[in-house]
């Protein structure tokens, strides 16, 4: 379906009526912290027509691809890599995060790609002509020197969500032990700073009900902020 279009009197051709001008995609940014919900908004930010394109999916198939694997075995071991033939995720991250200099070598192998990956599926969204592409990039602020994501934002949403409660869920759905959320962070820019740069901030600490009817109050006000072409 083409996207919507609208006429202007100002855009009037000389030889005939108004020239019809479409509405350009609104490119979304979800900032948060770990465990706060930011999946789940974007999600929800994308529906009736929009687009999420999610890093962290794009990253787990770049980890994966065959060439990447022999890497990460190279370099950290074979109990990296799961009995699937793909990487222990968990054994990873516990390897790098108490290594910066671990670190900085696997993300200088997977960040550009998803680097590419992301832009590619940006470029393609756009020209598919949704109302919404939103991105859920974790350290879009952080890294934005080396992917320019965040500038390409026309509006900024911060997920928040009580501190206890992000630990919980990490704990909980993620296995982390405790206190991890809090250890990730202190190497990330403030939350505060984040909440500062959002355009909006939405709740993630009460019912799905809840959520849903503050993500449907953006929702309504992004529809009046998308720019026009």
């Amino acid at each position: 379906m083409d996207p919507p279009t609208f006429t202007n009197p100002d855009d009037a051709s000389p030889d005939g009526p108004p020239r019809p001008r479409r509405c350009a995609p609104l490119v979304v940014g979800i900032l948060g912290g770990i465990a706060s919900g930011k999946s789940a908004v974007a999600a929800a930010l994308a529906r009736d027509g929009g687009v999420a394109i999610d890093a962290d999916a794009i990253a787990r198939e770049v980890l994966a691809s065959p060439a990447l694997v022999e890497r990460l075995r190279s370099a950290f071991g074979a109990d990296v890599i799961g009995a699937d033939g793909t990487p222990d995720r968990a054994r990873l991250a516990a390897r790098v995060f108490a290594d910066p200099a671990a670190r900085a070598r696997l993300e200088g192998w997977t960040h550009p790609a998803v680097r590419a990956r992301i832009l590619a599926d940006l470029a393609q969204a756009r020209a598919s002509g949704a109302p919404r592409i939103v991105l859920d990039v974790p350290l879009l602020l952080e890294n934005d020197a080396q992917h320019g994501l965040a500038s390409l934002c026309d509006v900024l949403v911060f997920v928040d969500a009580d501190d206890a409660e992000r630990d919980r869920r990490a704990v909980q759905n993620r296995g982390w032990e405790p206190g991890e959320v809090r250890r990730r962070e202190a190497a990330q820019l403030p939350l505060a700073h984040k909440r500062e740069r959002a355009d909006f901030v939405i709740h993630n600490d009460g019912s799905p009900q809840q959520l849903d009817a503050a993500v449907r109050r953006i929702l309504t006000e992004l529809e009046r902020r998308r720019p026009r072409v």
